[in-house]
């Protein structure tokens, strides 16, 4: 009697385990499915906003097929519809145009600021730095503090020196600045980065006959290019997104996409329609760059734990 009581107070424990372990997967799984549904709600609703026409917009219908008709208005407002693709447009020249700026711009600032961020990144968490008062950390606080200052503070000296430059309107001013915009953010996530590197490995380096920048080419890059990845792909996002710089800045030739989906206002209010099927232009590139790189980072972390 005894051995039977202890098993069916086995099977009751097992049984409440089990329960436990179950209700755990639902719930988290249920805030993690409330969570994806949160985060995606916005692309969906851009997506189906493009194909929507105005009194679709205003009632807010959101289910296509269900509560409209999907149409191509926004789509061919931008001679992007399939009827107008292949015949000349003049919104789809200017689109081109702006969505090739932001692609250079945002391609080039980010890929500069994540080469010199990470020299200067290596340099602080390797070497000792004196000026003045200043040391190692109170530079690190230096670069870290220029978020602080809000963009419109250094509207007016921008665009008095770039004005005395001659960049007004060009893609190098545009580089330049946002280059110096996500620069303390590089210079903050790989300080960390290289910071978790043991020094012992580039000093077997030296040993072994590599100079300082190849050990840092051949052993540290490798280590520390999850970190450049993830660097970039914020950077390519924080000036892929950007406007104010850009609508203050340009004017015609560098003008960039947020400043073109911005500009879909008129007389009669916002065209809901073809600033949706911008906004999807410009989310997509995004999309399809983080999927690419996300591959390079898992290879990234393979090839650093290898050497």
């Amino acid at each position: 009697m005894a051995m039977t009581a202890t098993a069916h107070g086995s099977d009751d424990y097992d049984r409440r385990q089990r329960l436990r372990w179950w209700t755990m997967r639902i719930v988290v799984y249920a805030l993690l499915i409330a969570w994806a549904v949160i985060c995606i709600f916005p692309i969906y609703w851009t997506l189906t906003t493009s194909f929507k026409i105005a009194p679709d917009v205003m009632k807010g219908n959101l289910v296509p097929w269900y509560d409209y008709v999907p149409k191509w208005l926004g789509w061919r407002s931008l001679g992007l519809s399939p009827d107008t693709i292949f015949s000349t447009s003049t919104v789809r020249e200017e689109f081109t145009k702006r969505f090739f700026n932001s692609v250079i711009i945002s391609t080039a600032a980010s890929a500069l600021a994540v080469i010199l961020g990470s020299l200067a990144a290596y340099g602080l968490s390797r070497f000792s730095f004196r000026f003045g008062f200043m040391r190692n950390s109170d530079i690190s606080f230096f670069f870290l503090s220029q978020l602080i200052l809000p963009p419109v503070v250094l509207a007016l000296p921008f665009l008095v020196l770039y004005k005395e430059l001659a960049l007004l309107d060009t893609r190098i001013g545009m580089i330049a600045i946002y280059t110096l915009m996500v620069l303390p953010i590089v210079i903050w996530i790989m300080k960390d980065q290289f910071a978790a590197v043991p020094v012992e490995l580039e000093e077997a380096a030296l040993v072994d006959g590599l100079s300082i920048w190849g050990a840092f080419l051949r052993i540290i890059v490798p280590l520390v290019l999850p970190g450049m990845v993830a660097a970039f792909i914020l950077s390519l996002v924080l000036c892929w997104n950007e406007y104010f710089f850009a609508a203050l800045l340009t004017s015609t030739d560098a003008k960039t996409l947020p400043v073109m989906i911005a500009s879909q206002t008129g007389s009669q209010g916002i065209n809901w329609w073809s600033m949706a099927a911008l906004s999807a232009a410009g989310i997509l590139p995004l999309i399809f760059i983080g999927v690419l790189l996300e591959k390079h980072i898992v290879k990234g972390m393979t090839a650093g734990a290898v050497k």
